[in-house]
């Protein structure tokens, strides 16, 4: 497991590598828009996740004709 968990050395190594490719004045708005866009996923994950439940509940609650028992 090549890539299981970073750790400390390696966040020090990423952040040492941001500065030089960005500067110091470029990371807090990179960080602002990193954060921005994981809240957007986040909430386009729920909200699909809850259409998904909302479907499953709306398809339970159908009762198919042919699935009643004939008397």
């Amino acid at each position: 497991m090549p890539f299981g968990s970073i750790g400390i050395p390696g966040l020090l190594l990423i952040l040492v590598i941001a500065l030089i490719i960005f500067g110091p004045s470029k990371l807090p708005e990179l960080g602002k828009a990193f954060g921005r866009t994981l809240s957007e996923f986040k909430s386009a994950t729920r909200g699909l996740v809850s259409n998904d439940e909302d479907e499953k509940k709306k398809d339970a609650e159908k009762v198919e004709p042919s699935a009643l028992p004939n008397k």
